[in-house]
């Protein structure tokens, strides 16, 4: 086994967790069973990376070997990488092919060690027919850098693709132009949405959530869950303003559902606006250009923080389209001008 393999080998062992050890192993299923029963999963972690190493060496695991255990790792820890969306459109008139993962893989690959030579080219099949491609870049003098790779994941007879980028953004065009053609698209366009959950980005793109946006004057009746009126409570407590809590309740209900929603952190406005004022004169009305600020709003979970802004009395309800509008319009950037 190469020098350089066997260090790649070694630092992913390093980063996986040794409660997810055996998992990880069994899904990458390079050692078999009966060599994984000779290990002592109870030692320190140290030795027994050294030993799991020389397992490997043993099979003479190939670089190809390392990457697809690099891919199992970071499906399962997806959400220590940061995602962007992007759709592809086919062309006027154009209908969805049928879908070869063989063909679309050979494609793929070929596309890009013609621009590219030294390029590792890695696929995995997951869940969902999601293919999972991990892409290590180098250039025409030097070797790919297997620890800055590039994450892809494709859904198959989708327009959608989700990326996790390594700092190299400069083979980012290469890379498009391999999705595109190897998926038989015409155009890729890069949506403002992103994060670190790649199954919320997943869920808003593909509408797998609940929300719904109604009117808010609805008589609708209230659902036996309440927020706030809960079956058990101390019948001696007395609540204020029932029916404007009641209100609260109905629309929140409206506009987030019963489910919960997507994970995102963050979502961020740009705002450019001119000075209007009925007075003449003044610094500001004869600025020229516009005035701009970014306003950026974050939490651990924010779609959920919006959620109950309302109930806790924090904001009234119901709230701005620009916050509630987020999984619906597919985006978490902003950019808002005058008219």
């Amino acid at each position: 086994m190469d020098e350089t393999v066997a260090e790649f080998i070694k630092r992913l062992f390093l980063k996986i967790p040794m409660t997810e050890m055996m998992t990880i192993l069994k899904a990458w299923d390079f050692l078999s069973e009966s060599q994984l029963q000779t290990v002592n999963f109870r030692q320190r972690k140290e030795p027994l990376v050294q030993e799991l190493v020389l397992l490997c060496e043993e099979k003479c695991a190939s670089l190809n070997d390392a990457a697809l255990l690099d891919i199992i790792y970071t499906q399962v820890h997806r959400h220590q990488k940061l995602w962007d969306v992007f759709k592809m459109n086919k062309g006027p008139g154009e209908d969805i092919d049928l879908f070869d993962i063989e063909q679309f893989k050979s494609s793929f690959t070929k596309i890009l060690r013609k621009a590219l030579k030294n390029v590792t080219v890695s696929f995995r099949d997951a869940e969902e027919n999601a293919v999972w491609i991990r892409i290590a870049w180098g250039t025409h003098h030097t070797k790919p850098n297997q620890y800055k790779a590039t994450y892809v994941v494709y859904y198959p007879q989708t327009p959608y693709v989700f990326m996790s980028l390594s700092r190299l953004k400069r083979n980012t065009p290469l890379l498009d132009q391999a999705l595109m053609i190897a998926s038989k698209h015409h155009q890729i366009v890069k949506m403002d949405l992103r994060s670190r959950y790649l199954d919320s980005l997943k869920a808003i793109v593909f509408k797998q959530y609940n929300q719904v946006f109604e009117t808010h004057d609805s008589a609708a009746p209230l659902q036996e869950t309440s927020l706030w009126l809960h079956t058990n409570m101390d019948l001696r407590v007395i609540h204020e303003n029932k029916v404007e809590k009641e209100r609260v309740q109905r629309v929140t209900q409206e506009t987030f559902g019963d489910c919960p929603q997507p994970r995102l952190e963050f979502a961020q406005y740009k705002l450019e606006t001119k000075f209007k004022s009925n007075l003449n004169g003044g610094i500001l009305a004869d600025r020229e250009e516009p005035l701009r600020c970014l306003i950026k709003f974050s939490s651990p979970h924010l779609l959920e923080a919006l959620k109950s802004l309302a109930p806790a009395g924090i904001a009234d309800a119901p709230l701005s389209p620009l916050l509630t509008c987020i999984p619906n319009k597919g985006m978490n950037y902003f950019k808002i001008k005058d008219k």
